[in-house]
Formats: C-alpha cells, structure tokens, sequence
C-alpha cells in the first residue's frame, strides 16, 4: 500500500526539477522571452552554468509550457514562444494587412525558397514570365528574402535567398519542413495529373555560397550603391 502512495504522490508531481535545474529552466526562459527573434541552442547553452544540458533544460520548459496559453516551438532554427495553436483565433487581426503580398509575390516568393540559390532571370523562366519591377523589392522590404550573392556568369547576376524571418513568419524551423509534393497535393495546391517527371525539388537548409556563387563583397562600393540589374 505504501508503495502505491508513493507511486500517485510521483504522478500527481509531472514537474520536479532540483534547484540547480530549475534555476536553468528560469534563465532560459527568461533569454527566450525578451529575444527579438527565436534563439538557438547554442546561444541558450552560453548563458546557462556549465554543468547544464540546454538540451533537456529546453524540453523541461517545453513541458511547463505545453498547456499554457503560450507554447515553447521551434522556429527558424531556434526556439521561441508562441501563442497555442488552439488560441490563434483571438489575436488574428481582421483588419487586411497594411501591405499583402500579391499573386506574384507569393509565386517568386515559393520559387525563391524551393529553388535557391536563384536570379531574377532564373525565376522568370521557372515562372514563364517577367517579374514585375518591384516584386522582389517587395519581398526584401518584408524580411523574407536576401540578397545571397552574385553568379559566376557574364554579367554577375544577384542571387536570392530566404532568410530566417521567412521561416518564423511561416511557422518553419527549417527549409526541409516545407511541403513536398504529396503535401502540395493533399492541401489542393496542385491539382489534376502531374507531367511525367515533376518533382518538387528539395530546398537546401545551407547558407554556405555554392561553387557557383560569389559574395556580394566582392563587387567594388561604387557596383553596390548602382541599383539592383535586372538579369
């Protein structure tokens, strides 16, 4: 009987840490908290004591959180609250947007996270046609694409890329969780019989230049402050 007493004290107890851990649980929550943007393990790791493992201090407070209104997730690489899935519907604003992103922009947008590295000339032969001036100035003014670096090719042209506030802003951690090509299916995106051959190709997580590729420093200052070439 003892036994089974002490066995229900220990379940209706899910969240008993030592001090020492619960002192890391605090210090990582409150890192969390007040960053601007979802924080790695990494950077938790630096500010905790030494002999703590960021990892399991991170799923402790994963678990605190769980059923509070807030969640801990995984965003863009890093680890950041969010309100709970359940309860988005409260903050969702019913006003528009002061700036949606067009039809066009929501297409170079895709083109760019599943295909970069990619120039402007490259998107408008995967889009089969122009882009529009201003479209991609449009999705470097929001955050969700950057400027990579410069092809190897006559004329240098830019290469674009997505950056970590487009994975924030679309719930992603990394680029691997976009949808393949079942997924884009499932939720009716694309719809009726493929072409023989179609593939969704697989967006690359690294941020590391490719051969073909230089950095943007290369160019002199005076190539920097011309505008954006149209490739």
């Amino acid at each position: 009987m003892n036994e089974i007493i002490r066995l229900a004290r220990h379940v209706e107890a899910p969240f008993e840490v030592s001090p020492g851990l619960e002192e890391a649980v605090r210090i990582a929550e409150a890192l969390i908290f007040a960053a601007r943007a979802p924080l790695t393990v990494e950077e938790i790791a630096s500010k905790l004591p030494e002999d703590c493992d960021a990892t399991f201090v991170l799923e402790e407070l994963r678990k605190i959180y769980e059923r509070r209104g807030v969640n801990l997730v995984q965003r863009a690489g890093g680890f950041a609250f969010r309100t709970a899935s359940d309860l988005a519907y409260l903050l969702a604003r019913e006003d528009a947007a002061p700036r949606r992103l067009s039809r066009a922009g929501l297409e170079t947008l895709a083109i760019v996270a599943y295909h970069q590295p990619v120039t402007r000339a490259e998107i408008e032969d995967i889009r089969g046609v122009a882009v529009a001036k201003g479209t991609l100035d449009a999705l470097l003014e929001a955050g969700f694409v950057r400027m990579r670096g410069r092809r190897k090719t006559p004329g240098r042209p830019i290469t674009y890329g997505t950056t970590q506030a487009f994975l924030d802003h679309f719930g992603l951690d990394q680029l691997s969780d976009l949808p393949g090509l079942d997924e884009l299916k499932g939720a009716g995106l694309i719809e009726g019989r493929v072409t023989k051959g179609f593939v969704i190709p697989t967006p690359r997580d690294d941020d590391a230049l490719r051969d073909d590729e230089d950095p943007l420093e290369d160019a002199g200052a005076a190539e920097l402050l011309m505008p954006i070439p149209e490739d």
